[in-house]
C-alpha cells in the first residue's frame, strides 16, 4: 500500500497536482511519516510557493537528512524564496559538495551569490537597551502563586539545564535573574502567514526553577508540557497559552542544544503546526505588545 503511494505521489508530482499531494500526506499522523514522506510533503510546499512551512518540514527530518544532498537542496530552496541567502548558499553548497556540479544546484549557488551582492553592508546597530522590568511583569496573586520564583542561583540553572538537555538563552538567564517568571503585561506577538496580519497570545512567561507549577521544571512545566501534549522533541517549552492545545516554544533544531534556539509556536490542534515567530528569545520579548 505504501508503494501504491509513493507512485501516486510521483505521478502527481510529474503532473504539478502538488496540492494533492499535500492534502494525502496530512491525512496521515505526523507520527507516522517517515524521512520520505515528509521529503514528499516538504517539496510540494515548496512548489505551492509555501516555502515557510516546506523549511519547517525539512527540519523535522535534519538528522537524517544531513547526510542526503536532495535535503540540503530542497532546504535550500525553501531559505532562498524565504530571501535567507546566506542559509540557503550554504545548503546549496553542501549539496554540491556531495553531489558535484548538479546543474540546478550550481544555477541557485550563482542566483544566491547575486542576491547577495545586491544586499548593501549593513549598517553597525547601537546596542540594545535593556528591558523595562519594572513595567514589564503583571504581578498578579495568580502570578505569584504560580509563575513567580526567587531569582535562580548558577547553580539552579546548571541543572536546570541538564535536566532539559538544553542551553538556555543568555538574555532569558538575564532577564529570569532580575524576575523570575511571570505573566506580562503584553502577552501579543504579531505573525503574518499567508499575507493575513494575526497574532498569538501568551499566558505567561515559565521561570527556572521547579517549584512553581508553571515554572521549567514544575509540575506543569516543559517536560510535562511535551510528554503529555505530544509536542515535539525539539526544544523547550517557554510560555504557555491561554488554550491548552498551544505553546510557546524553544526550537534547537537548526542551533544544536548548545545554541541560540529559535522561537516557535506549535499548535496541537492543527496537526502540531509549527510557525517561526523570531530568530531568538530577544527578539520575541521586544516583539510582545498590548494588543
Amino acid at each position: 500500500m505504501r508503494d501504491d503511494l509513493l507512485e501516486q505521489l510521483d505521478l502527481w508530482h510529474e503532473d504539478d497536482e502538488f496540492q494533492d499531494i499535500v492534502d494525502a500526506i496530512m491525512e496521515i499522523p505526523p507520527a507516522d511519516r517517515d524521512y520520505v514522506l515528509t521529503s514528499h510533503l516538504g517539496r510540494a510546499l515548496n512548489n505551492l510557493g509555501s516555502y515557510e512551512e516546506g523549511l519547517q518540514q525539512f527540519k523535522t527530518i535534519a538528522e537524517e537528512g544531513k547526510e542526503d544532498p536532495l535535503w540540503h537542496y530542497r532546504i535550500g530552496v525553501s531559505y532562498y524564496y524565504l530571501e535567507q541567502y546566506d542559509e540557503a548558499l550554504k545548503e546549496f553548497k553542501m549539496a554540491d559538495k556531495m553531489e558535484p556540479d548538479d546543474e540546478d544546484t550550481l544555477e541557485f549557488i550563482d542566483w544566491c551569490r547575486r542576491e547577495k551582492a545586491k544586499k548593501p553592508a549593513k549598517a553597525v546597530k547601537p546596542a540594545k537597551e535593556a528591558v523595562d522590568t519594572s513595567n514589564f511583569w503583571d504581578d498578579s496573586e495568580y502570578a505569584l502563586d504560580h509563575y513567580i520564583s526567587e531569582s535562580p542561583t548558577d547553580e539552579l540553572i546548571a541543572s536546570v539545564e541538564e535536566e532539559l538537555v538544553f542551553k538556555l538563552p543568555a538574555f532569558y538567564i538575564e532577564m529570569m535573574k532580575l524576575h523570575n517568571g511571570g505573566i506580562p503585561h503584553n502577552k501579543y506577538y504579531p505573525t503574518k502567514e499567508s499575507g493575513v496580519n494575526d497574532s498569538i497570545v501568551i499566558s505567561g512567561i515559565l521561570g527556572i526553577g521547579r517549584d512553581k507549577s508553571l515554572s521549567l521544571c514544575g509540575d506543569l512545566g516543559s517536560r510535562s508540557r511535551i510528554e503529555n501534549g505530544g509536542y515535539p522533541e525539539i526544544g523547550v517549552v517557554i510560555c504557555d497559552c491561554p488554550s491548552d492545545h498551544e505553546v510557546v516554544m524553544l526550537d534547537y533544531r537548526s542551533s544544536g542544544n548548545d545554541g541560540e534556539p529559535e522561537v516557535i509556536h506549535v499548535d496541537q490542534a492543527n496537526h502540531y503546526k509549527i510557525t517561526t515567530l523570531a530568530n531568538n528569545f530577544e527578539s520575541f520579548i521586544r516583539g510582545l505588545v498590548n494588543d
